[in-house]
């Protein structure tokens, strides 16, 4: 089982942080691997809501659908894979601090198929690429681009 942790803080409201990433379809706008990502359930956002995404990870297409498995406005969320190549869970928490909101970020991985033959670099790679892409998140944010 591959492990991932991530924390930073943004210089905005919580409340503008728990909005933009509870909702996976702003993906897009600020994580590299992310091609597509559609909510997929009616209703608004919380436990049972589930989206489809399309990612490109190591020149290769990855297409899943994840399930919100926990959820605390403002506070938590978790999600889980329900199918895709690489089956997965991660878990979202955010907390108001002096100046903005701290977001830490856990992902743990089954990594399997193709991914396994590599999995030390795979790891690796998957680090770096959470932690550019939570820097590009904090700059977009903080110039209000998102």
């Amino acid at each position: 089982m591959a492990k991932f942790e991530t924390s930073i803080v943004i210089n905005r409201p919580l409340e503008e942080v728990f909005a933009l990433l509870s909702n996976a379809e702003n993906d897009l706008k600020w994580q590299s691997g992310t091609i597509e990502a559609k909510k997929t359930s009616d209703g608004p956002i919380g436990v049972g809501t589930t989206w489809r995404t399309v990612s490109r990870f190591l020149g290769r297409r990855i297409e899943s659908e994840s399930e919100i498995t926990e959820y605390e406005l403002n506070r938590k969320f978790a999600f889980k894979t329900k199918s895709g190549p690489i089956p997965f869970e991660g878990w979202m928490t955010c907390e108001r601090v002096e100046g903005g909101t701290r977001i830490n970020t856990k992902f743990e991985a089954e990594i399997g198929g193709f991914f396994k033959l590599a999995e030390p670099l795979v790891v690796s790679i998957v680090k770096r690429q959470l932690e550019a892409d939570n820097a590009n998140l904090k700059d977009l944010m903080e110039a209000h681009a998102l």
